[in-house]
């Protein structure tokens, strides 16, 4: 191939798609570039007496909330994956989309209303007092506590392990467990054999997702006053003032999250799970009878009361107590500030998720693996990390422009940029991208490139091909992925604390502060708004993703 034909051929890829994917690699990559580079400038006092009196704790600390809530889920989600995949019992339909309904509330949201419900003036001490004269708090009842922390994240993180897990166990294990009944093995017995080691892959990556959401969470360790590395990050800037040694703690908890990834990927790359044919059977469920099917439908039911109906429940009839006092302008304006936010920053991030996506299918295999892992490494890294990064990359943005900022008259040194929404909507694509761009990247992968090449062979380009052949094949997944990112949105709350301007609020960051202020019942009315778009949105997405499947 001659040195023309090469060139002619780079010219070709190179185009607008590749341009604005790399800048999308770019706006990931350098905030959390910049965290690191902060571990080369030298420690500061604040941070020796970090390390010697508080960073234990908060290790300490951070591992059990990651150990503990890791196994429960674990447990609860393959056992409730299991059940609903293996078996048919009465509520099953139900059971099928109500037991995802936990996702739609955010636990910081659940701490509150559970916290308050269980309190001494709390409707089962009251009830367990006036009803029935018993004065009834047991130390295992205190819910603010390590204990009661990986209880909340337990029941409304568990939907991770069941969707994922359930999904693999009725499109992949059906052939298996019909091979070990004929030899004569039980449920119990295939469960612990078979099950579970096939569905090791699915158990693995969706453990994860829930480690990742517990180490980045902020609004319930915080409010239940458990110290950890992201709580940490939140004193040492706000209480401290002190953003070096914020930045440091960031970076440290960064290689944290590098070194789970390595782990996870060495306990994969152990075994290999690909099955010894092509032609996977479903699983066809067994129907239970008697007392087996009551003890179902009372697990299903309980976890479905626990995570979902009880806090929903508890959170209307605060609302009817308080809606008159927060039902006003101001509430109306949180609103709007949360909408026009989340919608921002969806159009920009399903915007670069398919610029990505596409270049990812058209260029060589290398390429794309690079562009697609870091595009998305962003929803491994904990929201506070990406907050101190993405300040840090705006301020020695705002000095680099300072010069402008002189000539357009705005003053010797001001913070512009650093200071507006723009630092915001920056932070939420850098966290999110991977919820639009994995919704993107299966649609094409679901479509294929046969429509794309016929259409590349008649002469059309990239970006004609996509809005005449690629759009309307691929509408539901991007439906899905407009949905699921609005939603992880809207419920954000580290990121929104640490980097929204002055005097901005969203229903998120104004529910912490009604919680932080001890007034819990006020904040019901913002909290009902949140879980009703998230329920929304879930739903959709499950109706969307089974209309698909026909």
């Amino acid at each position: 191939m001659s040195f023309k034909t090469v060139l002619r051929n780079r010219k070709a890829n190179t185009n607008g798609w590749v341009l604005i994917s790399l800048i999308g690699v770019a706006v990931v990559l350098l905030p959390v570039l910049s965290i690191f580079f902060s571990l080369l400038k030298a420690p500061n006092e604040n941070w020796a007496q970090i390390k010697q009196y508080m960073l234990t704790d908060y290790l300490v600390n951070s591992l059990f909330l990651v150990v503990f809530t890791g196994i429960f889920t674990v447990t609860v989600g393959v056992t409730l994956a299991w059940l609903i995949a293996a078996y048919d019992f009465p509520g099953k339909r139900f059971f099928q989309w109500a037991l995802v309904l936990p996702l739609s509330i955010p636990p910081n949201i659940a701490a509150y209303t559970y916290s308050h419900m269980v309190s001494y003036t709390g409707v089962v001490q009251v009830t367990m007092r006036s009803t029935f004269g018993i004065e009834w708090n047991p130390k295992w009842l205190d819910i603010m506590s390590l204990q009661g922390a990986v209880f909340i994240f337990t029941l409304f993180l568990y939907p991770y392990v069941f969707m994922i897990t359930r999904s693999f166990l009725e499109r992949q294990s059906g052939s298996y467990i019909e091979n070990a009944i004929l030899l004569g093995r039980n449920h119990f017995t295939i469960f612990f054999r078979i099950v579970l080691p096939i569905a090791q892959p699915a158990i693995i990556g969706s453990v994860m997702l829930v480690i990742f959401e517990v180490i980045s969470d902020y609004g319930v360790t915080s409010y239940f006053g458990i110290q950890t590395i992201s709580t940490a990050i939140f004193q040492t800037w706000f209480g401290m003032y002190d953003v070096d040694s914020a930045l440091r703690l960031a970076a440290w908890m960064m290689a944290g999250v590098i070194g789970l990834f390595i782990i996870e990927r060495l306990l994969r790359n152990r075994r290999r799970y690909s099955a010894s044919t092509s032609k996977a059977s479903p699983l066809v469920p067994k129907q239970l009878k008697g007392s087996s099917a009551f003890i179902a439908v009372l697990f299903s039911g309980a976890v479905f009361a626990f995570a979902f109906l009880i806090p929903v429940v508890q959170l209307i009839v605060w609302s009817t107590w308080t809606y008159q006092d927060v039902l006003t302008f101001s509430f109306v304006e949180l609103t709007s500030n949360t909408l026009l936010v989340a919608l921002i920053a969806t159009a920009c991030i399903m915007f670069l998720s398919v610029v990505v996506a596409n270049v990812c299918r058209v260029q060589g295999k290398a390429f794309s693996s690079v562009l697609s892992k870091v595009i998305a490494s962003g929803y491994s890294i904990p929201g506070a990390i990406i907050a101190i990064g993405v300040l840090t990359f705006f301020i020695v943005l705002d000095e680099t422009l300072a010069p402008f900022y002189r000539w357009m008259g705005l003053g010797e040194a001001p913070l512009v940029l650093s200071m507006s929404l723009v630092m915001v909507v920056v932070a939420y694509v850098v966290r999110f991208m991977a919820t639009g761009y994995n919704a993107v990247e299966a649609g094409f992968e679901k479509m294929g490139k046969t429509y794309m090449e016929a259409s590349r062979l008649l002469g059309y380009g990239m970006t004609r091909t996509f809005f005449k052949v690629d759009l309307p094949l691929m509408r539901g997944a991007l439906l899905s992925g407009t949905i699921l990112t609005f939603v992880e949105i809207m419920k954000e709350l580290p990121m929104t604390l640490l980097l929204r301007p002055f005097n901005f609020e969203t229903l998120a960051t104004k529910t912490y502060q009604y919680a932080s202020d001890e007034r819990v019942i006020e904040a019901s009315i913002p909290s009902l708004f949140i879980i009703a778009v998230s329920v929304c949105s879930v739903l959709l997405v499950y109706k969307l993703g089974k209309r698909l499947e026909r």
